[in-house]
């Protein structure tokens, strides 16, 4: 399948898709026709993604998440080159902490909380107005699994997560019917961002998963792609666990 025989007509926004999650998802929305805006924080990362993803189905264009101005011209942006946002991907997250919440800095508790969960929020609320309230379209937003269960030392993390998958179900009854909303919540998937999870200790990391393996950024392009299609056309608020069968362990134990 190639841009030049296949063209969705459809655009899509993903935060934080200059690598890892983010890219893997643009990968796969560019693979089925879909044009892509994606952003981030390290303009040459940026630039590198937009030339492998062609620079004729997609743009680029960096700052920080939790930056009002940047939000807003992201949006900017994707209607000025390509006339819609049909659908947006928050994916863009930090963790800039490992430790006990006990001990948390609270400067850093809302750094993690206007990244991970307000930025989302704010780029929902210009993709509606911008395109969706009138002509509809998706929203996926990027959670974890520690935003379900307890996960140690990113605690911080995990109640932003937390904070993501009730602002899922919130914005999929506040816009339907014309938006559809719903999250991923993947485990441990190899990218730089979770690399001090399974560094040098990929087998040990990898050994309570069922599937025997850890997650790669291409099964979350997968579903991302699936949750953006038609195929989900009568789902909503809903988030998808992508852990390969972790939480089939849950409970199991000498």
């Amino acid at each position: 399948m190639t841009a030049e025989h296949e063209d969705t007509g459809e655009v899509a926004l993903i935060t934080g898709a200059s690598r890892g999650i983010g890219y893997g998802i643009a990968e796969a929305l560019v693979a089925r026709g879909d044009r892509v805006v994606i952003t981030g924080r390290n303009e040459e990362a940026l630039c590198e993604a937009v030339e492998r993803l062609g620079a004729d189905r997609a743009i680029g264009v960096p700052g920080k998440a939790h930056d009002e101005a940047h939000q807003a011209h992201a949006v900017e942006r994707a209607m000025e080159a390509f006339g819609r946002v049909d659908h947006l991907v928050n994916n863009a997250g930090t963790n800039p902490v490992f430790g006990p919440l006990a001990e948390l800095d609270l400067a850093v508790a809302r750094k993690v909380f206007e990244t991970n969960v307000v930025s989302a929020l704010g780029f929902a609320q210009r993709t509606w107005a911008a395109w969706q309230k009138e002509n509809g379209g998706t929203i996926v937003n990027i959670a974890s699994i520690a935003g379900i269960a307890p996960s140690p030392f990113i605690g911080a993390y995990g109640v932003s997560k937390a904070a993501m998958i009730n602002l899922t179900a919130q914005l999929a009854h506040e816009f339907a019917p014309r938006v559809r909303v719903n999250a991923i919540a993947p485990a441990v998937v190899k990218t730089r961002f979770a690399q001090a999870l399974y560094e040098n200790r990929e087998a040990e990391a990898a050994a309570p998963y069922p599937l025997g393996r850890l997650g790669v950024p291409e099964d979350i392009g997968g579903a991302a792609a699936f949750l953006t299609s038609d195929a989900a056309a009568w789902l909503t608020g809903q988030t998808l666990v992508l852990d390969g069968g972790l939480f089939l362990n849950a409970g199991v134990g000498a």
